[in-house]
């Protein structure tokens, strides 16, 4: 069976962009998680493994085959600069389907990060090359294919699960130290509106907390805390 590879979908570069110049907000899964009214948010095994660096950009997809997780090599025919790889493994803990040569391989390619419904290694090489990775789970055992030679079929571009969530290709992938946090292409504008607005009122009370303010003074001023 060989690889399936769909047309990359259309999506708004600007905007991804936007989202992007939002990587330094604090707590910026949680900003846009919240902007979702707390949808569109991974499991919270899904943790940074290699370096603590927060990444943002649009998904490009893959779908492995379950009970036969292959390298997928085949993303660095298709990917782009400034995309987020996100693997579906099938949740397997055991079986690495990244590793630090699939890291120098990415940052290569300009990919911004890789987010891994399973597990991946070679975390110290990944942090060596300052590229970050979310997985699952972290084992030493790796892929068949280095044995068997064997890389399909892999599937490209299409709705993946990945940490609870169905992911599509182009979708905005927001994650940091905290999370993994996924806007759906459609919905990409009216999140960042939304996710800008909290980021600027949690900013404003963060000072006013360092400023004495009480619970009271900021539920009144801002109608949270």
């Amino acid at each position: 069976m060989k690889n399936i590879v769909h047309k990359r979908p259309e999506f708004d570069s600007a905007i991804v962009e936007k989202y992007k110049a939002m990587e330094q907000v604090m707590s910026i899964s949680c900003v846009v998680g919240d902007s979702m009214e707390r949808d569109g948010i991974m499991h919270s095994s899904m943790k940074m493994r290699s370096v603590n660096k927060p990444f943002i950009g649009p998904a490009f997809t893959v779908k492995l085959s379950s009970g036969f997780l292959a390298d997928c090599l085949a993303i660095f025919e298709y990917a782009e600069p400034g995309d987020v790889i996100v693997i579906d493994a099938f949740g397997d803990t055991e079986t690495s389907i990244w590793g630090g040569l699939m890291s120098g391989l990415a940052r290569n390619a300009g990919i911004v990060g890789a987010v891994i419904w399973g597990s991946a290694r070679d975390t110290d090489e990944a942090r060596m090359l300052d590229f970050p990775i979310v997985s699952k789970s972290v084992s030493p055992r790796e892929a068949h294919s280095a044995l068997t030679q064997l890389f399909e079929p892999i599937e490209l571009n299409c709705p993946v699960s990945c940490g609870g969530i169905i992911v599509n290709s182009g979708d905005i992938v927001v994650a940091d130290e905290i999370g993994v946090s996924v806007v759906p292409r459609g919905q990409a504008d009216e999140v960042y509106e939304r996710a800008m607005k909290q980021a600027a009122g949690e900013e404003a009370s963060r000072k006013d907390i360092l400023a004495g303010a009480t619970v009271e003074e900021l539920l009144k001023k801002y109608g949270r805390v």
